[in-house]
Formats: structure tokens, sequence, C-alpha cells
């Protein structure tokens, strides 16, 4: 594989996984987690770095 599709397909496992987690923390539990919340986003912002790499 090419560093571009490794990228690319890391990139789109970490915002799914940072989705994934938010709505876990926010809809999912029986109360509004924030830990949950921190670390979907801290992945959503990893997969934008990896973005940024791909050029």
């Amino acid at each position: 594989m090419k560093r571009n599709s490794v990228l690319g397909t890391a990139q789109f496992l970490l915002v799914l996984l940072g989705i994934v987690m938010i709505l876990i923390g926010a809809i999912f539990s029986p109360k509004f987690l924030l830990p949950p919340i921190l670390t979907g986003i801290g992945f959503i912002i990893i997969a934008w770095a990896f973005k940024s790499m791909k050029r």
C-alpha cells in the first residue's frame, strides 16, 4: 500500500471511531459523560493531522 492510502484509511477509521465515541458519551449513556466526548474530539484532531501529512 502506498503512503497516501494508508494515511487515508487511518484517517477514515479515526474519524469514524471519534464520532462513535462522541455518540456514546452524549447520547447512549445514562447521563452525559465528558471523557468519551473529549477523546472522540481528540481522535478527530489526530485524523486532521494525518490529512495534513498526506500532501
